[in-house]
């Protein structure tokens, strides 16, 4: 089985192979505000599995027979290695090679088990299918970037990057404060509201709306 990658929208390069795929919950305030959690004071981190990633259009998915809920974010490519302790804000942000748009496919019920029990829930987050991720865009406007996702042809989500918690250089140098980042890691950096039902068969449509083109269509 091929390792891990990713690939351009639009052009014939070479994929990138992939290495941690980093996410940040809690990013985004009426996305904390609806599911009643608390607001955190510093980024919020988790990892999936390289092994959840699929393309949008088809791939491996586990526990076909459950609900999900989708939670749509933008994702970053790294492109250059991030040392231990960072970078300045502006070499950080020259970091970023790519950006995407994917899932964060949760298994919410078993989630929300697993946290009242005070276990951690790697197994709600990551399995197999759980970072459906578009093609990545080179040229961009990070500070501007608007997304949305449509479900079955239903507007779900929408988000402003400028609404974040933790900007793109924050969650960076708080990744970079622990670990290096190395080149072909990709971060989810949250979902804003409206997270909601997917279901093995559903049609769904990413798309950024600004500082970035491309739209994408996918199915679970």
């Amino acid at each position: 089985m091929a390792a891990p990658s990713v690939g351009w929208a639009g052009s014939h390069a070479a994929r990138v192979a992939v290495g941690n795929l980093w996410c940040v919950g809690r990013n985004y305030l009426k996305h904390a505000a609806e599911l009643d959690n608390v607001i955190p004071e510093q980024p919020m981190i988790f990892l999936k599995a390289s092994s959840s990633l699929r393309p949008l259009a088809a791939g491996p998915l586990a526990h076909t027979h459950e609900e999900f809920h989708h939670e749509a974010e933008l994702v970053l490519l790294v492109g250059s290695h991030v040392p231990l302790g960072g970078l300045p804000r502006e070499r950080l942000l020259e970091s970023v090679r790519g950006v995407g748009l994917g899932l964060d496919l949760t298994r919410r019920g078993l989630q929300n088990e697993l946290k009242q029990a005070g276990h951690p829930w790697l197994m709600a987050k990551s399995f197999a299918g759980a970072a459906p991720v578009s093609d990545f865009v080179a040229d961009f406007d990070l500070g501007a970037i608007e997304f949305s996702l449509s479900v079955n042809g239903e507007r779900r989500q929408y988000a402003r990057v400028s609404d974040m918690i933790f900007d793109v250089p924050t969650i960076l140098a708080y990744l970079a404060s622990s670990h290096e980042l190395l080149p072909g890691d990709l971060i989810f950096t949250g979902t804003p509201e409206g997270v909601g039902p997917l279901r093995k068969g559903d049609r769904f449509c990413l798309a950024f709306e600004r500082g970035a083109l491309g739209t994408f269509e996918g199915q679970l």
